[in-house]
């Protein structure tokens, strides 16, 4: 058997393992996890699935765009929750464990918003590949019973891309993205000003051509993440006095280029492991 018939195996797994469920929510983030898990439970469920997504300040108001958007074409009911994650205890003191904090105070409300629409169940989109690296928010995800299928069919970040292109899905080849928060040093505090300072720097970025990009925030310094294969570009035609111009305008009084470029979870490495 070929690739491509194992991975249509394994996504008809996948919408049997979600099939049996009867009815379900989906912890909708408009990213690429979520929304191949989405579209394939509504293949699997049909109208019994409710996306819900939530409004927060560590969103930036684009990726929320697209979500509302994707579920109005697909013709699925979304429930839009707001919520000021700065009011979660511990959150803007940004602890090492803030990703579990959060998620925590998150899923709960996903919970309770399912519920009141009469969906016991509640489904994410982690993977095979979100085991690695230091991710405290799956405790709380444990800790609450959220269903997580594409980790339990055995599905990697690159078999959701490659099926996701298959079924024409708009984010088959969108770059990955994480929180606002997680661009700041673990121990700095996060304040809903620096929050926008981080995601006008991206957003910047990104107008100029930049699709994955990082401003990670130390202090008053931005650390610039790009993908290896950019860093000459932003060289070129002095992009960077554009973009050291345009991020001290925001605020950052010191604008840096890491030259070993983009990685998830770049903010993790300061931290001893047990």
């Amino acid at each position: 058997m070929g690739y491509i018939d194992e991975l249509e195996q394994k996504y008809d797994q996948l919408k049997d393992r979600i099939a049996s469920a009867g009815k379900a929510a989906i912890a909708f983030s408009g990213g690429v996890d979520s929304v191949f898990l989405l579209y394939a439970a509504k293949e699997a469920l049909g109208s019994e699935v409710l996306a819900l997504t939530m409004s927060l300040r560590a969103v930036p108001r684009r990726e929320l765009r697209e979500a509302v958007e994707f579920c109005r074409t697909q013709g699925i009911r979304q429930r839009v929750e707001t919520v000021d994650e700065f009011s979660i205890k511990g959150f803007a003191d940004n602890p090492p464990n803030r990703c579990y904090l959060c998620k925590r105070a998150l899923f709960q409300r996903m919970l309770d918003a399912a519920m009141a629409e009469g969906f016991e169940t509640l489904m994410e989109g982690s993977n095979l590949d979100d085991q690695g690296d230091y991710r405290p928010g799956l405790l709380a995800l444990q800790e609450l019973k959220i269903q997580s299928p594409l980790k339990e069919t055995g599905f990697t970040k690159a078999e959701i891309r490659e099926m996701s292109r298959r079924l024409q899905l708009p984010t088959w080849e969108k770059p990955s993205m994480a929180c606002l928060a997680s661009r700041f040093a673990y121990g700095e505090e996060i304040t809903p000003e620096k929050m926008k300072m981080v995601e006008q720097a991206e957003e910047f970025l990104a107008d100029l051509g930049f699709v994955q990009r990082r401003v990670r925030m130390h202090g008053h310094l931005a650390r610039i993440e790009l993908l290896p294969k950019d860093i000459p570009r932003i060289m070129e035609e002095k992009r960077y006095e554009q973009a050291s111009r345009r991020l001290k305008e925001l605020g950052f009084s010191y604008v840096t280029l890491d030259l070993q470029g983009f990685e998830s979870g770049s903010m993790n490495k300061g931290l001893k492991k047990a």
